[in-house]
């Protein structure tokens, strides 16, 4: 419920503050005097469309603050956004400058998208030519299931659809992780039987290979060359003697030096290892050039066991060694992906159960929501029929779709509001008056079922007959029991109704600056204030007549209070 509103520096509106009460206020004043500015303020507050030229001429900045009673449902939202609780309750506040706006929920500054989310449960607007969401599928469902009483079995049809979608959610994540595993281990096996093939154990084995390809793929010189090599140490021959037969020469002229000089002894016995040395070296080649053989088969075993470590190496490792840990760790990896294989079948008969079960509740809220649409025609076509429209024809039209979180339903409101004509969709057929009077009638019929706080009507009994207006006014008063009501109305009638009188009007007050249009609201509390005010409303004056016709207008509308 709208507690206080007060407006800065807004349109025609210097400064403005109100306190409201429940039941039905009703705003008052002649054309133009700025009953709708109050209306349009309270949208802006709330996240309507609002620009800068809405910005009192002169000034740099509006400012409107709203303050709403607030109950658990809106504690419990103040909670979720993490927004401190007030003790006056929810207070909203908007800035506007220039082509900027602020807005602030208890001191907190949020967005607008956030606060039209607030808005919902706190107040809804309803003036000629303004449909608001009931052109929405969603909303006419919503409507309905209210009129039903249908609640807490949306709320069991929604928890049941979402558990299902979180658990189809959660197999489908489930198969994604079995499809990847089975191509990693796919990948795996490939790997495996290609790393098995290459029989690794030995991270040396690389290096002895390229020592042995070396020596095999120059086994011919390596036996040419040791043959010569062996020659020249050994054998020698007629014009070039051996080594050791040079070596031998050298050390018996060393011995015969000796002989004169016992000093050289040492190094003759030096010579004699130099020659033992060569001589052991001569056989040691001899025995080489024996072992060494061209063998082809070997030699082509050996070059594409090093072309094999190359391609394993450009795979697994930069290193022998390292392609050997990556198969160890391979090995290990297999077991577990072989291992880990998960039976989704449980899973599946998991989720069917869910989704059965969400249809079977979804199912049984069709049948509520068919025996309350039944209801709903019924009577909102008598509430609509002392609103001047008792030729009306009214259709709640539902229609199977896909299950969701609201059920298997899609809904449509129809109608037809002259004889003759065929059901249409509401919001294409009809006119503003007729839009605001059925909507008036379908809060009537929801009463207390429907949740929102404090319902806005903007003039919607304009141009209607005496008895019309009559039965608008009964239909206010009808929805102040249940809801906080805020009406602007031109008709005494409705205006006897009120709870709480405002008048709204214009005065010109003199600036420093020239003249300025300013509105000026007052709340009627006198008996004699109000009747003036509903003989003005009634003939434009305030005559002895006026004033009797406007006493007994009170005088009606208390009766008609208390019969409620």
């Amino acid at each position: 419920m709208l507690t206080h509103l007060r407006i800065e520096n807004f349109a025609l509106i210097d400064s403005l503050e109100l306190d409201f009460s429940g039941g039905l206020n009703v705003l008052t004043g002649e054309t133009g005097a700025g009953k709708s500015i109050i209306l349009d303020a309270l949208d802006a507050v709330l996240g309507g469309k609002v620009s800068g030229n809405a910005v009192r001429t002169g000034t740099q900045r509006a400012l409107i603050e709203a303050t709403f009673a607030s109950n658990e449902t809106l504690n419990a939202w103040l909670t979720a956004q993490e927004i401190d609780h007030l003790e006056e309750g929810i207070v909203i506040t908007r800035e506007v400058s220039g082509k900027s706006s602020r807005s602030r929920i208890n001191g907190v500054l949020v967005n607008q998208a956030l606060l039209r989310t607030l808005r919902e449960p706190l107040l809804e607007i309803t003036a000629q030519g303004q449909s608001l969401q009931l052109e929405k599928s969603e909303v006419q469902l919503e409507l309905l299931d209210s009129f039903a009483g249908a609640a807490p079995l949306r709320d069991k049809v929604q928890k049941a659809y979402e558990s299902a979608q979180k658990r189809k959610a959660a197999l489908a994540r489930k198969k994604a992780e079995q499809a990847e595993k089975a191509q990693q281990l796919d990948l795996f096996k490939f790997q495996y039987e290609e790393l098995s093939k290459a029989e690794l154990d030995d991270p040396l084995e690389e290096e002895q290979l390229t020592a042995d390809f070396s020596r095999l793929a120059h086994a011919s010189e390596l036996q040419q060359s040791s043959q010569k090599l062996y020659a020249m140490l050994y054998e020698g021959d007629r014009d070039t003697p051996a080594v050791t037969d040079i070596l031998g020469q050298a050390n018996e002229i060393l011995l015969q030096m000796s002989g004169y000089d016992p000093s050289l002894e040492s190094l003759s016995e030096l010579l004699e290892g130099a020659l033992i040395q060569v001589q052991e070296c001569a056989r040691a080649v001899n025995r080489y050039g024996d072992t060494v053989e061209s063998d082809p088969e070997q030699l082509d075993f050996t070059e594409k066991r090093l072309r094999l470590f190359k391609t394993l190496k450009q795979k697994y490792g930069s290193t022998l060694a390292e392609v050997i840990t990556y198969f160890k760790k391979l090995q290990k990896d297999l077991r577990t992906i072989e291992g880990g294989d998960e039976n989704l079948e449980a899973e599946e008969k998991l989720l069917a159960g869910e989704i059965v079960r969400a249809t079977e509740l979804a199912d049984q809220l069709t049948r509520v929501r068919t025996e309350a649409a039944t209801r709903l025609q019924s009577a909102l076509i008598q509430e609509l029929k002392p609103l001047g429209m008792a030729k009306v024809r009214f259709a709640v039209q539902l229609e199977p779709t896909r299950l969701g979180a609201t059920g298997v339903d899609q809904v449509q409101f129809l109608w037809s509001p002259n004889p003759g004509e065929p059901l249409h969709p509401l919001t294409e057929t009809a006119s503003g008056g007729e839009m605001a009077r059925f909507l008036l009638a379908l809060k009537a019929c929801l009463g207390a079922a429907d949740h929102i706080g404090t319902l806005v009507f903007d003039e919607i009994d304009i141009g209607v007959s005496g008895r019309v207006a009559q039965a608008v006014a009964d239909k206010l008063l009808q929805l102040g029991q249940f809801h906080q009501v805020l009406c602007v109305t031109h008709q005494p009638l409705v205006a006897a109704m009120a709870d709480s009188h405002y008048r709204v009007q214009k005065h010109v007050r003199q600036e420093e600056q020239g003249e300025r249009t300013v509105v000026h609201v007052e709340k009627l509390s006198q008996l004699e204030a109000r009747c003036e005010e509903l003989a003005q409303l009634a003939v434009g004056k305030t005559a002895r007549e006026a004033l009797d016709f406007a006493s007994s207008l009170l005088t009606e509308a208390n009766r008609r209070r208390a019969t409620l």
